[in-house]
């Protein structure tokens, strides 16, 4: 019996060349003065983007202050900085200009500044201190410059808890952390490089795998999912081996922004907290990164398991829907075309090992995944034990 809830209150504006409506949009949030959240690489000074969304703001007398402190997983501490900043500084809205780091920590930033305390404070689960946000978020714009995680289409920000011992890194957001407006332009992913063009890929496809899969799924999430499936299947080595490729880009583009409905109409499952883990304790691991060393591990677990859902998406990944499978083969043949995928972006040489996670740190890993993010185990399939968990971190790390 279908039983669910659709809503999706984020205004998306998509294409190429998009980026220029910013200057004239009559849907930009209401006030003067805004904050620009931006990675610390220096990438959005150095392609020119930030200096173009601040002109085209201008255009519509907006006052921009930048916080360029942004890590690639982000860091709680950052996001109480630049909260304060924003209070000072009387901002009407927060802008999110870059990849899902910046987006989620965008969203992160609105919220604190609107509401007093820390922003681990109002976390759901590890350490979270589990408050409710009394006040509502100042309003968010979201720019994504990569095609993968999918924020600018959905509520949550992925936030780590700053400090060495910490270790969490944890997904949180709620209605009032949609984005307002969304601008998906492609021609912004021009500058993204090969291999993360691989690494945002594959999180992207990710969010459409899981969210196919879990057992909260409802029709539009199921539409979407196979959509993006398919898409970055088809699309994502191309992406990659032609950069400069429009037509790659937008169908990539919209493939990540679909995925994003994916996560706001359904959830990902528990790969994501298994990765949330490695991430944790390894910043330095990109996440699509992370996701897709995990995978076959993984999804051969949830295969072993008779997951038959996993059809649907092989098919999805095939040339043609008209194909039929039968119980016994539809898990082989979508770990079949994922490592077909892999290998075509060129992620098959990676190893955990070269993000420095060892073998021994595995019960520690599976603990932190049953824990932090336990939360996602509860809509996964098929259950899963520690011994499971463990099983599969020792499978992805061989």
């Amino acid at each position: 019996m279908l039983d669910f809830q659709y809503y999706m209150p984020t205004r998306i504006i998509f294409g190429p060349d998009t980026l220029d409506r910013l200057g004239d949009t009559p849907h930009l949030p209401r006030g003067n003065k805004a904050m620009i959240v931006i990675g610390q690489s220096g990438a959005m000074v150095a392609n020119g983007y930030l200096s173009r969304v601040q002109s085209l703001l201008a255009k519509q007398d907006v006052q921009t202050i930048v916080y360029d402190k942004i890590v690639p997983n982000p860091e709680s501490d950052q996001v109480d900085e630049a909260a304060a900043i924003c209070r000072e500084n009387g901002v009407n809205f927060v802008v999110g200009l870059g990849g899902g780091s910046t987006i989620d920590s965008a969203k992160a930033i609105a919220a604190m500044a609107a509401n007093a305390g820390k922003y681990w404070d109002y976390v759901q689960t590890g350490t979270g201190g589990g408050q409710t946000l009394e006040k509502e978020p100042l309003p968010i714009v979201a720019i994504p410059t990569t095609a993968g995680t999918g924020t600018e289409a959905d509520p949550w920000a992925v936030v780590t808890k700053s400090g060495t011992d910490a270790r969490e890194k944890v997904g949180w957001g709620n209605d009032s952390t949609f984005p307002a407006l969304s601008v998906v332009d492609p021609k912004l992913m021009f500058s993204v490089s090969p291999k993360q063009t691989a690494y945002t890929g594959m999180d992207a496809f990710f969010h459409a795998v899981e969210t196919y899969l879990a057992t909260c799924r409802q029709p539009a999430s199921d539409m979407l999912a196979l959509e993006a499936v398919h898409l970055i299947g088809h699309t994502l080595p191309q992406a990659v081996a032609e950069p400069d490729n429009l037509e790659a880009r937008t169908i990539m583009a919209w493939a990540s922004t679909a995925a994003g409905l994916c996560q706001s109409y359904s959830r990902c499952i528990s790969q994501h907290s298994l990765e949330h883990a490695l991430s944790a304790f390894h910043p330095e691991l990109p996440h699509g990164a992370g996701l897709t060393l995990i995978s076959k591990a993984y999804f051969g677990f949830l295969a072993a398991c008779g997951e038959e859902r996993l059809g649907d998406l092989a098919l999805a990944m095939g040339d043609t829907l008209e194909e039929t499978l039968d119980e016994e083969t539809t898990g082989l043949a979508f770990l079949d075309a994922l490592d077909d995928l892999i290998r075509d972006v060129g992620l098959d040489g990676e190893k955990l090992s070269d993000y420095g996670v060892t073998r021994e740190e595995i019960p520690a890993l599976a603990d932190n995944a049953l824990t932090v993010m336990g939360h996602l185990f509860d809509i996964t399939p098929v259950e899963m034990t520690r011994e499971d968990v463990i099983a599969i971190y020792e499978a992805a790390f061989k």
